[in-house]
């Protein structure tokens, strides 16, 4: 059984974007994965094919139509108990935990917002779940949607030449990635470790396991507080 992905933009022409290519494009002309989109504006009902209006309250820019795009929702998800999210700058970030709960799923239904936002009454009543993927603002859910499926694809059974590949990065086990090197042993007045190059597999472990530790304490402070306690 394949993960299907199912995109809900006004952009249908950015997908499948870089997905398309390299071992996420290979894994798809496999059928280990697929893709479709769902045009929002085509469930729009007036001539000018109108996706937006003013926000109630007042304010600047405009907000997506509840009514437009519970219809477009409701045509990707009927018979479909696939997870429905949104990529929201307010959502819960997303975590490598999150993305594994979704790789090991049938699937996802993207919704990507546009302008100030969208309704809340079809957050709600169509239970959309709001994911970030940082800090900042995008011009769209689009870029973020791409982010998304990249981090589930590639650790889809089969997509990575090496599945222990996903095993052993940053986020995995809580702490940021060791460094990494290979040959030449100098470059620039700069050796490999002489550890990595002793054969004593245990020292190896033990330098990465030092390395990630420092780096996180350094970068991501925060994932050590996550951490449970020894």
């Amino acid at each position: 059984m394949s993960f299907r992905a199912t995109i809900l933009t006004l952009y249908p022409e950015m997908f499948p974007g870089h997905l398309g290519t390299s071992l996420a494009g290979k894994a798809m002309e496999r059928g280990q994965w697929s893709l479709d989109t769902v045009q929002i504006r085509d469930f729009a009902t007036d001539r000018h094919r109108t996706v937006d209006d003013t926000p109630a309250g007042g304010g600047a820019g405009m907000v997506l139509k509840p009514d437009v795009l519970a219809r477009a929702i409701d045509h990707a998800s009927e018979n479909d108990n696939r997870p429905r999210l949104l990529m929201s700058p307010r959502g819960k970030p997303l975590t490598q935990k999150r993305v594994r709960e979704l790789a090991n799923g049938d699937g996802v239904i993207i919704v990507c917002g546009r302008f100030e936002g969208v309704d809340q009454r079809v957050i709600d009543g169509r239970d959309l779940e709001e994911v970030s993927i940082g800090d900042y603002i995008l011009s769209g859910g689009e870029p973020a949607a791409l982010i998304l499926l990249d981090a589930i694809v590639r650790i889809l059974p089969g997509v990575m030449g090496n599945d222990l590949s996903g095993l052993h990065e940053s986020f995995e086990g809580g702490l940021l990635e060791h460094p990494h090197y290979t040959r030449p042993q100098l470059w620039e007045d700069r050796e490999i470790p002489a550890v990595l190059t002793s054969g004593n597999h245990a020292a190896i472990a033990k330098w990465q396991r030092e390395q990630a530790e420092q780096l996180t304490r350094e970068r991501r402070p925060d994932l050590l507080d996550k951490m449970p306690k020894a």
